[in-house]
C-alpha cells in the first residue's frame, strides 16, 4: 500500500513516525495530513533517505537545482554542488542535466544523496530524442513514460511533470498575448511537440498511466507550471490560472489513486499579488503542498535574482507555501557555479526561515530569541553557531579584529549594548 493508503486506514508508519519527531508534531496529524493529500512524504520506496515531509503545519523546506547542460559538463563540479547544498541547509535537490550521460549522474546523486531526489524525465526523454532522430517533435508517448519509469525505478523521490500543458491551456495562451509566453523548459518542450503533432499531452491525456507508475513506486508527482508567468506583466492572467484549475483536478485523481502530490507555482509575481496567489492555489487544489520558485518579485534584479527570490519566497511561505526552490544569483545569466549555488541556499534558507516565524512552527522563534540572548551576553561563538553560514561570520570577523574583544570593530568601545547595561547598573 501507498502512504496515503495506509494513512486512510489510520496506520502509522516509521516514516511518518520521523517526520512527526523532527518536526515535533504527533505522528497522527501527519497521517491525518497525508491521508488528505495535504501532506506528503517525498521518499521513492527504493531510495534509502531520511524521510521529508512537506506540506501544512510543516517547516517550509527548501530545494536546490543542479546539474550539466551541454555547455557544461563536469559531473565533479555537480556533486560538489550537492555537498554545499547540503551543508548549508536545503532539504532537496533537483538534478536538472540535459548534458553527458544524464542517467549516470542522476543514479550517483541518488546513491550518494543524503537528501530527496527530484528530476524533470521529460529533460532527458527530449535529450535522446533530439540525439537519435534530430527533432523532439519525434518522442513518443511510450518514450516518455518509459523515460519517467526509468527515474522511478533508478530511486527518484519525486519528479515534475507538467500535465496541465494542455491543448485548451494553449489556446488560452495564444489568446492571452503575453510578453513571454512560456519559460518553462518543460512546459515548452511539451507545447512544441504537442503543436508538432496536433496531439493532446500525453501526460495529461492518459494520466492513468502515471498514476500507476507513481503508486508503483509510491513517487511523488510535483505537478508542474509550464504555463508559470516568466515576468510580471504576464503574473496571475488567465494562462496560469487555467493551468492551476487543471492541476487541482489531476490533485483530486491522484489522491484518489493513492498517490501522492505537490503543486507547483508561479515564477515571476509582483510582491502585492504573492499572498493572493498562494492562497487561489489552497483554494483550487484543496490545501495541497505548494512548492514556488521564488516567486521573483521584480524581473530586473539579475545577478541578484537570489534576493529577489527570498523576498518573494517570505512572503509566500508566510502565506501558506510549503517548499521553496531556490533560485541563485546566476539565474537568467549562466548555469550556477558552486558558489552560486551557497548563495542561493542560504537565501530561500533566511526566506524560509521568516516564513516559518510568521506561521509559527515550533522551534522558529526560539531560534531567534536565543541569538537576541547571545547578543545581549556578546556571546560570538553562540551567535556564529546559530547563523547561515557560520564559516563566513567567522571569517568577517577575524578580518578587522575589535580592540575589545567581546564586541564589534564597527562599534568598538561605543558599543550600544556595554554601554547601556554599563548605565543600567549604576546606581
Amino acid at each position: 500500500m501507498t502512504r496515503i493508503e495506509l494513512a486512510k486506514k489510520g496506520i502509522i508508519t516509521e516514516e511518518m513516525e520521523a517526520v512527526a519527531a523532527s518536526e515535533s508534531i504527533s505522528p497522527e496529524k501527519v497521517a491525518s495530513d497525508i491521508a488528505e493529500g495535504v501532506t506528503v512524504i517525498t521518499r521513492n520506496n527504493l531510495h534509502d533517505i531520511t524521510p521529508l515531509g512537506i506540506g501544512l503545519g510543516l517547516r517550509t523546506k527548501v530545494n536546490a537545482n543542479i546539474g550539466t547542460s551541454k555547455d557544461k559538463i563536469s559531473y565533479d563540479d555537480e556533486i560538489k554542488k550537492l555537498e554545499v547544498l547540503v551543508k548549508y541547509g536545503a532539504d532537496a535537490v533537483m538534478d536538472l542535466s540535459t548534458g553527458g550521460v544524464i542517467r549516470d549522474l542522476r543514479n550517483t546523486l541518488i546513491r550518494i544523496s543524503p537528501v530527496a531526489v527530484g528530476t524533470v524525465p521529460i529533460y532527458e526523454a527530449v535529450v535522446r530524442t533530439a540525439e537519435r532522430h534530430g527533432h523532439i517533435a519525434k518522442m513518443t508517448a511510450d518514450e516518455l513514460y518509459e523515460m519517467i519509469e526509468e527515474h522511478a525505478k533508478d530511486g527518484v523521490d519525486f519528479v515534475t511533470v507538467h500535465c496541465g500543458v494542455t491543448k485548451k491551456a494553449i489556446e488560452r495562451l495564444r489568446q492571452d498575448r503575453r510578453i513571454l509566453d512560456v519559460v518553462s523548459r518543460g512546459g515548452a518542450f511539451l507545447l512544441e511537440w504537442m503543436i508538432y503533432n496536433d496531439k493532446e499531452n500525453p501526460l495529461f491525456e492518459d494520466y492513468d498511466r502515471l498514476l500507476e507508475i507513481a503508486k508503483k513506486y509510491d513517487l511523488t508527482l510535483s505537478l508542474g507550471d509550464g504555463f508559470r508567468p516568466g515576468c510580471l506583466a504576464d503574473a496571475t492572467d488567465r494562462s496560469q490560472l487555467e493551468e492551476l484549475v487543471t492541476l487541482g483536478e489531476l490533485r483530486d485523481r491522484a489522491l484518489s489513486e493513492g498517490v501522492q502530490t505537490i503543486i507547483e507555482g508561479p515564477g515571476h509575481v509582483p510582491l502585492n499579488q504573492v499572498e493572493l496567489n498562494i492562497k487561489m492555489q489552497k483554494e483550487v487544489c484543496k490545501g495541497a503542498p505548494f512548492y514556488v520558485l521564488g516567486p521573483l518579485v521584480t524581473d530586473i534584479a539579475m545577478g541578484y535574482d537570489h534576493i529577489a527570490a527570498a523576498i518573494g519566497g517570505a512572503v509566500a511561505g508566510a502565506a501558506g507555501a510549503d517548499f521553496l526552490c531556490y533560485v541563485t544569483p546566476a539565474e537568467h545569466i549562466r548555469l550556477p557555479n558552486i558558489d552560486d549555488v551557497r548563495e542561493g541556499v542560504v537565501a530561500s534558507k533566511i526566506a524560509a526561515h521568516a516564513a516559518d516565524i510568521a506561521k509559527g512552527i515550533p522551534g522558529a522563534i526560539e531560534k531567534d530569541k536565543k541569538m537576541a540572548h547571545y547578543r545581549k551576553n556578546l556571546d560570538w561563538e553562540g551567535q556564529i553557531s546559530l547563523s547561515f553560514v557560520p564559516d563566513r561570520v567567522r571569517q568577517w570577523r577575524s578580518q578587522v579584529p575589535p580592540t575589545v574583544q567581546e564586541v564589534c570593530s564597527m562599534c568598538g568601545e561605543f558599543c550600544a549594548i556595554k554601554t547601556v547595561e554599563r548605565a543600567l547598573q549604576k546606581k
